[in-house]
């Protein structure tokens, strides 16, 4: 009896030598939640990803607790884990719908789809979204348009507007391409079905002008002409003196040097 005891408190004292030491131990709320935004603004992400969830372990009833949850999705996104990110944004707006904050959580979840880090507005335009997953873009779309729509006081709001002009220009922009492609092709209802999309679900988009430009061309190689001079006199009438409706109007075979 006495060896199994002896056998006993050796393998405790085992366990407790293994076990790494957790320099957080006795450490209050507010000093675990200060270390942690100290780690998250000098970038050791992890480090204070760990933080905020041991504080949320610890004090889940905290007055920290649910910032604390935003921010780790934050922590995430800078921490380039997408995934888990919007899995946080999204349980912490299923969780805390009413919560002062919520409108970030929104805006943050907009940014992780728009694969953008957190800054200035004139970073938007240095990458073209044309080329990237054109379902990130429109539920990144989304995101920002709860923020724009429910919280139009917010302080992301003015962003949120910016980033929504951006995508749909993005959008309406690719569309564009692919209707370009179709031209090139000779595929000329396919290219026609392509600008109209433009014309229907971007109405305010730059795009329109190649759109529209795209359909005059389209219809005079199938010798459409009703419906090649519509056109024309729709780009006249929105987009009067263009280059391209010039050029368009002229059956010009080579219209590709347009763009």
């Amino acid at each position: 009896m006495a060896r199994s005891l002896a056998a006993l408190l050796l393998l405790l004292l085992s366990a407790c030598a293994t076990e790494p030491y957790d320099n957080t131990r006795g450490w209050s709320p507010d000093k675990i939640y200060n270390e942690a935004k100290a780690e998250l603004a000098a970038g050791n992400y992890k480090k204070a990803i760990a933080l905020y969830e041991k504080l949320q372990a610890r004090y889940p009833y905290g007055r920290h607790a649910q910032q604390a949850e935003l921010e780790v999705a934050y922590a995430q996104f800078k921490d380039s884990e997408p995934v888990q990110a919007l899995a946080a944004a999204d349980r912490f707006i299923k969780l805390h719908p009413e919560h002062p904050n919520v409108d970030y959580a929104y805006y943050l979840k907009g940014l992780i789809n728009f694969n953008e880090d957190l800054g200035l507005i004139g970073g938007l335009f240095q990458n073209d979204l044309n080329d990237r997953d054109p379902k990130s873009a429109k539920e990144s779309f989304e995101a920002f348009k709860e923020v724009v729509t429910r919280f139009p006081n917010s302080r992301y709001a003015g962003d949120a507007a910016a980033r929504m002009t951006y995508i749909i220009n993005s959008l309406a922009g690719g569309e564009v391409k692919i209707a370009q492609y179709y031209l090139r092709r000779e595929a000329y209802v396919a290219a026609v079905n392509r600008a109209k999309y433009v014309l229907e679900n971007y109405p305010q988009s730059p795009a329109q002008e190649q759109a529209l430009a795209i359909m005059v061309t389209a219809y005079d190689a199938m010798g459409l002409n009703d419906l090649k001079a519509a056109a024309q006199r729709l780009l006249d009438m929105n987009y009067p003196g263009s280059k391209v409706s010039v050029v368009a109007a002229k059956r010009e075979r080579k219209w590709w040097h347009l763009w």
